[in-house]
């Protein structure tokens, strides 16, 4: 009988191997065709000379001057950036944790917001606010801009919902009885938090914090706009070799350290992930959250209104107002007509090109990225599975001026000459939508009881019809809100779209770029306007994903 059961379990076994195979062919093909194949193309095309590979670059490189502190640089201020964010977001995420106020749903769709828009518009965000001109340069005669103050904190405000979201989803989970069983035992406040609680988020704080750092780690839009000729990040300065030095070389030695700390960062990421996600005894997070009690709280929750209003409000609304400075919505009613110079189109026409790009990139990346997730359901993986589960997330933290610049080289013959396509630009922003779709459709997926498949197989139902009967329904709002996230994301995709993207045919980030490269008040008006349309339009996506998800009980994007 134990043989029977023996070998039942090792058919079952056997074949749902073969499915997880299966469903991860298209998402390998397609990684490896648009993102493995472009990015060694564009190092074998710097470091192959005469066919002879020259790793001996790879030390000349480093050894300059000028390449070190790029390095450096980029380290420190990855550093500080993820510091003075969980400095400031910590206070919010307890407060969204365990505070019931009015407007709190409305408020988490706010501090989202920066999240998901452009780095391209954040930049210019703080740009109107610190830059010449600016509120602050206007009102005091102070301007932050090609500091790096003006850069930490575009940081701070771009990932302050990680944090909140992250470690505040989490802490929401927390059974707050045991802190208060230290506090009956005699502990104090702070003790009972610093022995109860702080070491049950320590796995979240530390995912947010290697979250953080993987972004400004690899911040492009921020830095290009704010940092002027004095700062550089590896990003950047792989976009400035490509692009304006055409030296190939030293942008394949800056890819190849990129991708080599990205993939340490991504290591300790997922080791903090696991940990968080078998080390903890969570609770429902709607019985959590109490209105604030005592001075000291509602100072708290007044202290963190506060930080949202100047750290988040007021960037923005400074961006709007910046792009109604001329009368009679001047600057939106130039975007309609073209001057020959930057455009050869008029510039509104990139808010159409964007939308239709984004929606192709949002099909692929569900398509892709809900195959990935079906393989990754069952956490009994083996490594070959898990190796593929990084392989997803390395878009988002490998050189996206890379990647584009590698889709020019690389997809430039038949079968794959891509070039002259529209879906070159899709398919760019697709590798960065995926990943979104896989976090976000992955718990969900897990948390299917595999006795219902297995009761529809039994019925006679085929691999497809109980996916269709079973899986579907349960999972048909995370599909949604995975693909508004990829359509946000794709949106706002910039570092590979601004080499590929055609002149006639430019997107929403690239034409704000081309903007504010260009001198004059009108041009930077436009910029304006132009950043304020595609901010919108994040946000309308946003207020539709938080009406989808209703109340926040994972703390995943």
């Amino acid at each position: 009988m134990d043989l029977a059961r023996t070998e039942v379990a090792l058919r079952k076994g056997r074949k749902g191997n073969a499915a997880r195979l299966g469903l991860m062919a298209l998402p390998v093909a397609f990684f490896g065709v648009f993102f493995a194949y472009p990015v060694a193309a564009i190092v074998a095309r710097g470091l192959k000379v005469g066919g002879a590979w020259q790793f001996g670059r790879i030390g000349e490189v480093l050894a300059q001057s000028d390449i070190r502190h790029v390095l450096w640089f980029t380290s420190w201020q990855a550093l500080a950036s993820t510091a003075l964010t969980l400095l400031v977001a910590l206070p919010g995420a307890y407060v969204f944790a365990r505070f019931d106020f009015p407007g709190k749903q409305i408020l988490r769709a706010v501090v989202t917001v920066p999240f998901v828009l452009p780095t391209v518009v954040v930049g210019t965000a703080f740009l109107a606010l610190v830059g010449r001109g600016g509120l602050l340069d206007e009102l005091w005669g102070v301007r932050l801009d090609t500091t790096v103050w003006a850069i930490l904190l575009a940081h701070v405000f771009f990932n302050y919902a990680v944090v909140v979201r992250t470690v505040g989803g989490l802490w929401a989970q927390l059974d707050p009885r045991q802190e208060e069983a230290a506090r009956m035992l005699g502990a104090s406040r702070f003790t009972a938090w610093r022995t109860v609680t702080l070491p049950a988020l320590g796995p979240a704080v530390a995912a947010a914090a290697l979250m953080v750092f993987l972004f400004t780690f690899t911040s492009f839009g921020v830095v290009q706009i704010l940092g002027g000729p004095t700062f550089s990040t590896l990003e950047v300065e792989i976009y400035r070799q490509t692009s304006e030095i055409f030296d190939l070389a030293t942008a394949a030695v800056l890819t190849i350290v990129q991708f080599v700390a990205v993939g340490a960062i991504l290591a300790v990421h997922a080791w903090t992930v696991r940990r968080r996600e078998t080390a903890l005894r969570l609770v429902d997070a709607s019985g959590t959250a109490r209105r604030p009690r005592g001075t000291g709280q509602w100072a708290l929750l007044a202290g963190v209104l506060g930080t949202v209003v100047v750290l988040i409000l007021l960037p923005l609304a400074v961006l709007v107002q910046r792009s109604l400075d001329a009368p009679g919505f001047g600057y939106y009613r130039a975007l309609t007509s073209s001057d020959g110079g930057a455009f050869l189109v008029p510039p509104i026409e990139a808010v159409g090109n964007s939308l239709t790009y984004a929606v192709a990139a949002t099909a692929i990346a569900v398509v892709i990225g809900g195959l990935a997730a079906a393989a990754l359901t069952r956490r009994d993986a083996g490594r070959l599975v898990r190796g593929f589960d990084a392989l997803l997330m390395l878009p988002l933290g490998v050189s996206a001026v890379t990647v584009g610049f590698g889709f020019l080289i690389a997809l430039d013959e038949p079968p794959l000459d891509l070039r002259s396509s529209w879906i070159l630009v899709p398919l760019a922003q697709a590798l960065v939508g995926v990943p979104f779709v896989v976090r976000t459709m992955l718990p969900v997926l897990r948390a299917v009881d595999e006795r219902l498949r297995e009761a529809a197989a039994v019925l006679g139902a085929s691999p497809w019809r109980a996916w269709r009967e079973v899986d579907l329904p349960l999972v048909r709002r995370a599909l949604l809100i995975a693909a508004g996230f990829a359509f946000a994301v794709s949106l706002g995709e910039f570092g590979a779209t601004v080499f590929i993207a055609r002149p006639d045919n430019p997107t929403l980030p690239v034409a704000v770029a081309r903007l504010l490269g260009r001198a004059g008040d009108l041009n930077y008006g436009q910029a304006m306007a132009l950043s304020t349309i595609l901010m919108v339009v994040c946000a309308a996506a946003l207020l539709v994903l938080e009406g989808l998800r209703g109340v926040d009980r994972t703390g995943e994007f």
